[in-house]
Order: C-alpha cells, then sequence, then structure tokens
C-alpha cells in the first residue's frame, strides 16, 4: 500500500477501490491509519537519514507545493515540502544519493534555516529570494555558502526566445549550452580533473560571458523581460560561479529537481494532503522510497524487511544499518 501510494501514484482511494473490486472491504480510512502508523515506525530512519544527509559538505535544496486540507473548511491552505538532496555519483564521491522531504507549513526562508540546522558547506539552489537569510550577515550559525543554477538562468532567457525574435537572448541561451557542453565532458571524472577543465575552458567562456552581459544590461530597457532576465543572472552572478573552483559543485540544481518531481506527481494524483500529519508522514514515506530508487533498491523489499526489523525492537543504538543504501538484496531493473 505505501508503494503504491508514494512511488506508483495511486491515491488510497483509488487503492481502496481496487480492493473492493477484488472482494476485500477495506475502508480509505482505515488504509490512512496504516500510512500513519508506518509512518510513525520510520521516523527514527528518516530522522537518522536527514543527520547523515546534513554532515555532507555539499547539498542541493528545492521545495515544492503542498496542498493540505484546513481543519473547519472545504479548502485547502498550501504549504511546501522541502526537498535536501545529495548525489556526488557526478565526481564519483563514495557518499550514496539520498533525498530527505521536510513538510512545514510555508515557504519562508525560516524554514530552510530549520531544516538545515547543523550543516555547513555549499548548498546549491534556485533563485528563490528565501534562501537569501542563510547568507545573512547577521545570522547566527553554521557557514553555509549558496551555490546558484544555470538552468534556471537559461530558462529566464528561453522564455524570451519563445515569444518571437530576440538575437541578444538567443545568444545567452548559446553562451550557457557551452558551459554545459563542457559539463558534459567532465562528468564521471575526478574533482581535481573537472577543476582543471572548467580552468582550461569554462572560465574563458565565464568571463567572455560577464563582459557580454554587462555591454547588453547597459542597452536593453531594465523593466523588459530581456532586462530583466539579464538581471536576475546579475544578480546571483557570484553563485553562478560557485563552481568554477570546487570540481564538487554542479552547475546547475537539476539534481534535487529531479528528485522533487514524484512529490508533483503525486500532489496532483491525490490533490492534498488531509492534514499537516498527513503531510508529515507523507514526507517521512517518501523520502525513503525515492533514497532506495536512487540507490537501485526495490521500496518493497526494503519497506517489508525493515518495518519488520523495527517492530521486532530493532536497536535505536544500530538504526544506520537501516539505511535505504544498506539493503542486502538489490535489483537494478
Amino acid at each position: 500500500m505505501l508503494v503504491s501510494k508514494y512511488a506508483d501514484h495511486l491515491p488510497l482511494y483509488r487503492q481502496a477501490q481496487i480492493m473492493s473490486r477484488q472482494g476485500i472491504d477495506l475502508d480509505r480510512s482505515t488504509l490512512a491509519d496504516w500510512v500513519g502508523r508506518a509512518a510513525f515506525e520510520l521516523r527514527p530512519v528518516f530522522d537518522a537519514l536527514m543527520a547523515h544527509l546534513k554532515r555532507s559538505t555539499k547539498l542541493f535544496m528545492d521545495e515544492t507545493r503542498a496542498p493540505v486540507l484546513d481543519p473547519g473548511s472545504r479548502k485547502t491552505k498550501t504549504g511546501y515540502f522541502w526537498a535536501l538532496a545529495r548525489d556526488d555519483r557526478p565526481w564519483g564521491g563514495g557518499a550514496p544519493p539520498s533525498v530527505a522531504f521536510t513538510y512545514a507549513p510555508g515557504r519562508g526562508g525560516l524554514h530552510a534555516e530549520r531544516i538545515l540546522g547543523g550543516f555547513t558547506g555549499v548548498l546549491q539552489v534556485g533563485g528563490y529570494a528565501g534562501y537569501n537569510r542563510l547568507i545573512a550577515p547577521d545570522r547566527v550559525g553554521p557557514d553555509i555558502r549558496l551555490a546558484y543554477c544555470w538552468a534556471h538562468a537559461r530558462r529566464k532567457l528561453v522564455e524570451i526566445t519563445r515569444n518571437g525574435s530576440a538575437p541578444i537572448a538567443v545568444e545567452g541561451v548559446k553562451r550557457i549550452g557551452e558551459l554545459y557542453r563542457m559539463e558534459d565532458e567532465l562528468r564521471g571524472l575526478s574533482p581535481e580533473a573537472r577543476l582543471a577543465g572548467r580552468q582550461e575552458r569554462s572560465a574563458p567562456l565565464i568571463a567572455d560571458m560577464r563582459m557580454w552581459l554587462t555591454q547588453h544590461r547597459a542597452r536593453v530597457a531594465g523593466k523588459s523581460p530581456l532586462g530583466e532576465a539579464l538581471a536576475y543572472i546579475a544578480k546571483y552572478w557570484d553563485g553562478l560561479c560557485v563552481f568554477l573552483p570546487d570540481g564538487r559543485i554542479e552547475i546547475d540544481n537539476n539534481t534535487v529537481e529531479r528528485t522533487i518531481r514524484p512529490i508533483a506527481l503525486n500532489r496532483k494524483n491525490a490533490l492534498f494532503a488531509g492534514h499537516e500529519a498527513g503531510a508529515e508522514n507523507w514526507a517521512t514515506i517518501a523520502s525513503l522510497i525515492e533514497t532506495c530508487k536512487l540507490n537501485a533498491v526495490d521500496p518493497f523489499a526494503y519497506l517489508s524487511a525493515t518495518l519488520t526489523r523495527l517492530v521486532n525492537s530493532h536497536k535505536q543504538s544500530r538504526i544506520d544499518e537501516l539505511m535505504p543504501w544498506k539493503y542486502p538484496e538489490r535489483t537494478h531493473g
């Protein structure tokens, strides 16, 4: 039932209908109760997963809407799932790829700060202003450096090219494309090799683009769509260049955007969570299932084995043994 809901995006009411056709009478509320009980048992594993992620020195973060039924009304309110992800495979890192989702009632930077408590290092994000809280001069806490996303910058220029003749935007897309071609050649190499390649070939491209950006910003109306797109790139320029001197850092935030897509698909099919506790259960279970998928582990086999060990009094001191990437029976289908 958990895998059908969170891996295959089949809402509980549809699962109840399917079982009813097979002569099994289970109310949706019973299934929802099972989800809650499973999430309660799995919470220590989720907490350990989150702690494991925050011991990293480089992570990705993104957020997406999470409609939740508002108690006392027939309307929904908008919360957010925040995704914290790691994938070191492009530079041969040994840490297993992972993602942890956290439900929060809003999108403010204070939620990102709370989720990241204890993390220090490079955080790769989109251009959402809420993340600025993490680098505020008066912020107290571990040092975080923001790396921004060239895919977001490119997207704004691509939108302009779709609305008619836009030679400056077309040229901008072409220049960013040259950076991506270089990254394709470097993917899978060591951090040292990636750094050397970027210094030799990407750094001159970036320097030329900086001159190009300055030149055209002086000529284009600031309030025009093109002017706003160029201003966006200029605003985040320093963070867009963080990848250049560090072979471990990616050029964009696509890693975490890929992990968050199943959440969006589940949201489309299920419409909303019944309450905030339900959204938290959603985050807990989806985190483990998506981390299974990242590590080529069968979610059904993993959850079956893990829940069995938990209810048989698995020791809290050995909770790290239950991480998805440590599940012994791996599949590669």
